[in-house]
């Protein structure tokens, strides 16, 4: 299967973030704030471990199962 997020990114951007899961910056940032997509802040740049993506999209997938 191919992944939807960038291979050589170990820590993503808000816009592709948004771009991988297909959602909206609002709903991005709705996640992050209610703790359920973890992130960091470094100044002012906000990432997200590409990992908490992966780990994120998997628990859904359990849920809706």
């Amino acid at each position: 299967m191919n992944s939807p997020l960038p291979t050589s990114h170990q820590a993503l951007t808000v816009p592709e973030v948004m771009s991988a899961l297909r959602m909206s910056r609002f709903k991005v940032y709705d996640l992050i704030r209610s703790k359920r997509l973890p992130s960091f802040t470094e100044g002012r740049l906000r990432r997200v471990p590409a990992d908490a993506v992966a780990t994120y999209m998997k628990n859904r997938l359990e849920e809706a199962a």
